[in-house]
């Protein structure tokens, strides 16, 4: 996968045609983070291409302009969001993520990033107005994560959730062994110890995926669902495909898709 360069946001687009299935491995497009601010002019609204649309920014360390631009470009309950964080790569993160999400949803709506009608839905656990984010507008649905300098952005008709992550450290993928399910942790201990990180990062990626598609997040238990540590995923319940995704090395990701 070649390197996002200068140029326009969207360098390239990848999508799976009307009706088709998913590839086991989507290599998504590219966003060029340098180009993270609002159109003067809007094109628009145009169709999604296909039942997913994928793109992957990496970011590394934004330089002061191109973190104002991102800024710009947030309303006020994200920069209040952005605010809380206490170290400044992980505010500088969310303000880049949070950015191209809404400059990928303005190409494809026609509508200034700045100006979107984003709200946020109810929280899964109490039910209070901090849930995922969401479109007022209806027919798209959309998800987001950023793990390290990654960036990711899923687009669909229907639910969709998107996971990114660096790799698991062996401690890490010791102290949640009962994030798994019950089967997923049997073939965690039948894989070589040098094996085990990769095995279970692509396996967490796949629940957050999916747990996000659902709209759940982690409130729900991650361990009723089966997913599986092999390089097929599982899908988890009818009416998912759940599908991993090319992305560079030192990182796993997945993309779970609701197909009634």
């Amino acid at each position: 996968m070649s390197e996002p360069g200068p140029g326009p946001l969207l360098t390239r687009t990848a999508h799976a045609p009307p009706g088709a299935r998913l590839p086991h491995r989507l290599c998504p497009a590219v966003l060029d983070p340098d180009g993270l601010r609002s159109p003067a002019h809007t094109m628009g609204p145009r169709p999604l291409k296909g039942p997913l649309e994928l793109y992957l920014a990496r970011v590394g360390a934004p330089d002061g302009e191109a973190l104002r631009r991102a800024q710009e470009l947030l309303d006020a309950e994200e920069l209040a969001r952005a605010r809380a964080f206490r170290h400044t790569r992980d505010r500088d993160a969310y303000v880049v993520a949070h950015a191209a999400l809404r400059s990928v949803l303005s190409v494809l709506l026609g509508v200034p990033a700045e100006a979107l009608p984003l709200v946020r839905e109810p929280c899964a656990g109490c039910g209070g107005p901090h849930g995922r984010p969401a479109l007022r507008t209806s027919g798209v649905h959309f998800s987001l994560s950023h793990s390290g300098d990654l960036v990711m952005v899923a687009l669909a008709p229907a639910p969709v959730g998107v996971d990114v992550e660096g790799l698991a450290t062996a401690r890490a993928v010791l102290g949640a062994q009962s994030a798994l399910h019950m089967t997923e942790a049997r073939e965690l201990t039948l894989l070589p110890p040098h094996e085990r990180s990769a095995a279970f990062t692509r396996t967490w990626v796949r629940k957050e995926a999916y747990l996000k598609g659902l709209g759940t997040g982690l409130v729900r238990d991650p361990a009723l669902d089966y997913v599986g540590t092999g390089p097929v995923p599982t899908a988890p319940a009818p009416g998912w495909t759940l599908r991993d995704v090319l992305v560079p090395a030192g990182y796993a990701a997945a993309v779970a898709l609701h197909t009634p």
